[in-house]
């Protein structure tokens, strides 16, 4: 079994060597092309309103970052700062339709069992049918393109969110030293940073008793 982002050539690749092998599209990656449609269509959608980028102020930029966040994770104070911005900047419901697109995948991945899955995609679906929106038709072609590794999440359990986490520490460890000249000294970093930990022979002390005082 193995967990990959919607990329062809590394499913080619792989299966040209283990065609066996059960493929699982991880359920990080499947989220993260909803979270990028969601920002593609608040981008253009708010390009269109006022002729510029994001900036402080506008309705859709003040709620990018919750537009982002799962919709069960959201307090009451998020609620309404996303319905307020919505009905401010969302003349036409692109966005607003988008992230309940979002939501729609995310309940892919959150369904008990395969059927339940299956149920919850047909869902998402009629809805990216519904709205006409670019972005959203991507997204749903996309996603049936892969559905038989959407689903095989469920049968599996398989996902790569662990290697994902180790990758971010890693990268932002690179960031943070800007450069290393030692190899050693840099797996030993991550190492460290990464939370891996391992026996190791306690220090010797400097000193076996007090030093003399000096008149």
């Amino acid at each position: 079994m193995v967990a990959l982002d919607p990329f062809r050539g590394y499913a080619k690749g792989l299966l040209a060597q283990l065609g066996h092998a059960e493929v699982v599209l991880d359920h990080f990656h499947a989220v993260r092309l909803a979270n990028a449609a969601v920002d593609d269509v608040r981008r253009r959608v708010q390009q269109e309103a006022l002729g510029h980028r994001g900036r402080k102020g506008d309705p859709l930029y003040g709620i990018r970052r919750l537009l982002l966040v799962g919709a069960e994770r959201l307090g009451e104070r998020g609620r309404v700062r996303i319905a307020a911005g919505l009905a401010a900047g969302d003349r036409f419901d692109e966005v607003g339709a988008t992230w309940t697109a979002k939501e729609l995948l995310r309940a892919v991945y959150a369904a008990d069992d395969v059927l339940a899955a299956r149920r919850a995609l047909v869902a998402f679906y009629q809805r990216c049918t519904e709205v006409q929106v670019p972005e959203v038709s991507r997204l749903a072609k996309t996603v049936s393109a892969w559905e038989h590794e959407v689903l095989a999440y469920h049968t599996t359990g398989l996902s790569n969110g662990r290697t994902e986490a180790v990758n971010l520490l890693i990268e932002k460890v690179r960031r943070i030293g800007h450069g290393f000249r030692n190899f050693d000294n840099y797996r030993l970093r991550l190492l460290l940073r990464c939370g891996v930990t391992w026996q190791t022979r306690p220090a010797a002390r400097i000193r076996g008793r007090q030093p003399r005082l000096v008149a």
